[in-house]
């Protein structure tokens, strides 16, 4: 063996090429030696290529049947002892791509390179980003230069290794090819982001949010994610992040593009509109502290949601021990008891439901203190899951809890397991008769009490605010229709048609309901719409008419019922569940109009529905001593 020479160093042009492409590497270091490269799919661990490098530039000229995943390129010179760096700036990682996009899988995960490169080289003077207060710190780094893979920890391996293992075939691409991603993003149902992937240009986000309000669906198994906003140059080659908006020229002249957090100004975008979640209420835990990450564990919150089914979890128990850290995302929360509630005060979408929650304020200790909490939301069509941990791959191996809500998230979102639309929104209640008035949700149940709640995919508890004798159905009328006051109707098993202030809360004055007309015999579904009354009788399947400007005059039949047992309105439109389980609508033509039957919606309906609300596009059903459920878009398919 030869004595210690020069380290060899290695990069490559791009971080990505697609499968059958090539891609061009330069190396440092080798003078008149010849090289060895090792070409390694760091996924399932295996070696596809050893080859021999003479000269400072090699072409990979990749296979059309590897597969997608990630890879790394080892240099080395046989028979010498050459030191390598702190960086391991030997190797040289990238993703081959899907040569046709979304046909082998419908998932996508994306590898944070821009984040990679941001950690390389930190705190040498004008080499790399970090540190946020060092003045030489750099400003500009690029791709093609040694160094930029994972950091020691490695937050991003434990669920790459975990996916094939688990059965789950995927197709990969570098953070930078969502760089104006649209057209690789239409090709997929679901983005999976993995681990630390902080730092995102305008273009990755824009296409991000763009994909998901088309209807693609997003998880983040991750945290700390778009902190910083950063920009691409030199047709993607050099990644430019100020962290300060005084040195940065584009303060000056494009203000949206400027490179400090995205939260910040003069950018003013929080992060969490698209994560739901953000690291400025998150914790962190570094250097000596990060041992801090093996004692904490998620506490369930909602139990009861799709995300945790075949857990076996109930509310309050602890998951997920070892998952928390080193940095992690949350978001402003509200407490009813042991039920949190996204406030919304610091972006997070108001669709955010809160499934579990840590309190790492302890960390402060080692960093800093807050919490972690993870989370689902609706973002335009699509529906986005965040872990809110970067850490989250570490226990998947191991901890089965873990490993059950990844697959119910990939499964969920991916399509394979798409569900019906239905998703639950509250725990199993007596509730059965539903309505939204003046922005909130009222319920009665079997014990003759009034009911309300905020109508939300939360599982927040009912409060007793009033009696409800007899309430068999409950209807409001929408804002703005037809003249007529906001106002709670409700249909008794006498045949009453009653009146009621939509407080939240006890009406003044000795009567709290005030009877105002009659019901068909019979009466099981009542919605207001178009300034009229309609009512559904299923004993004789029929669909009646009242006009609520005079609730004097007689009833009239409208048409069939369709089978309908509960009604309700949502978008100017009658909605309706059957006994069997459709859901189906029509539009509220009275009996003086055309004939209008009721057609199928696009989701199915509930079975044993007893009582149906609509609220901003969205639908809430009771059940037969089952929970409240929540259809989100009652008129798309489910993705």
């Amino acid at each position: 063996m030869t004595g210690t020479g020069e380290p060899v160093r290695a990069w490559a042009d791009r971080t990505s090429c697609v499968q059958g492409g090539t891609l061009s590497f330069a190396t440092t270091g080798l003078g008149e030696s010849a090289a060895r490269v090792v070409v390694t799919d760091a996924v399932s661990g295996r070696t596809r290529l050893t080859a021999r490098v003479s000269g400072p530039e090699w072409t990979l000229r990749v296979p059309e049947e590897w597969p997608s995943s990630l890879y790394s390129a080892s240099f080395d010179v046989p028979g010498e002892d050459r030191p390598t760096t702190g960086e391991a700036e030997h190797e040289v990682w990238f993703v081959v791509r899907a040569a046709r996009p979304g046909t082998g899988s419908r998932v996508l995960v994306s590898i944070p390179f821009s984040t990679w490169r941001a950690y390389t080289h930190a705190g040498q003077p004008y080499r790399g980003l970090y540190y946020s207060e060092q003045h030489d710190r750099a400003a500009r780094v690029s791709f093609a230069s040694p160094g930029g893979g994972p950091p020691p920890e490695r937050w991003e391996e434990g669920l790459l290794r975990w996916l094939p293992q688990a059965g789950y075939d995927v197709d990969y691409c570098s953070g930078l090819d969502l760089h104006g991603g649209d057209e690789l993003l239409s090709r997929y149902r679901l983005l999976v982001v993995n681990g630390h992937d902080e730092y995102w240009s305008m273009e990755m986000r824009d296409s991000v949010e763009a994909f998901a309000r088309r209807g693609g669906n997003i998880a983040f198994f991750a945290a700390n994610t778009a902190w910083w906003q950063m920009r691409l140059e030199d047709d993607g080659r050099t990644m430019v992040c100020h962290r300060d908006a005084v040195t940065d020229p584009m303060t000056a002249t494009d203000p949206r593009r400027v490179t400090v957090e995205w939260s910040s100004s003069p950018v003013d975008r929080p992060e969490n509109t698209m994560t739901g979640l953000s690291f400025r209420r998150g914790a962190g835990a570094w250097g000596e502290g990060m041992a801090v990450m093996v004692k904490d564990a998620y506490t369930a919150r909602f139990s009861g949601h799709w995300v945790f089914a075949g857990t076996g979890l109930a509310d309050g128990q602890e998951f997920a021990r070892g998952a928390l850290g080193y940095e992690t995302d949350s978001c402003a929360l509200e407490w009813t008891g042991d039920v949190p509630r996204a406030t919304g005060t610091d972006g997070t979408p108001s669709s955010f439901v809160v499934l579990a929650t840590a309190d790492l304020r302890h960390w402060r200790d080692y960093g800093q203190g807050g919490a972690a909490t993870m989370g689902v939301f609706r973002l335009g069509a699509g529906t986005v899951f965040n872990a809110g941990t970067i850490n989250w791959g570490k226990v998947l191996a191991e901890d089965p809890v873990a490993d059950r809500i990844t697959r119910n998230v990939l499964d969920r979102l991916g399509g394979t397991d798409p569900g019906d639309g239905w998703e639950v929104a509250g725990a199993p209640d007596d509730v059965h008769a539903l309505a939204v008035c003046e922005g909130t949700l009222f319920g009665a149940d079997a014990r003759g009490r009034l009911l309300c709640r905020e109508p939300s995919g939360q599982n927040l508890p009912w409060r007793v605010i009033g009696t409800a004798p007899g309430v068999r159905a409950l209807a409001a009328a929408r804002e703005s229709s037809g003249g007529l006051p906001l106002e709670l109707y409700a249909a008794t098993d006498d045949g009453r048609l009653l009146r009621r202030d939509p407080v939240p809360g006890p009406v003044a004055g000795p009567d709290e309901w005030v009877e105002v007309a009659s019901v068909p015999e019979g009466t099981t579904g009542i919605a207001l719409c178009d300034a009229g009354v309609f009512a559904v009788t299923p004993h004789d399947d029929t669909l009646h008419h009242l006009s609520a400007l005079a609730l004097s005059a007689p009833w009239r039949t409208v048409g069939d019922a369709g089978g309908a047992v509960t009604l309700a309105t949502l978008n100017s439109r009658l909605w309706a569940v059957t006994a069997d389980g459709r859901l189906r609508t029509r539009l509220p033509v009275g009996p003086d109009g055309p004939a209008t039957p009721f057609t199928d919606g696009v989701a199915p309906g509930p079975v044993g529905c007893t009582g149906l609300a609509g609220r901003a596009g969205a639908l809430y059903a009771a059940t037969a001593e089952g929970p409240l459920l929540l259809c989100r878009r009652p008129a798309l398919p489910a993705r």
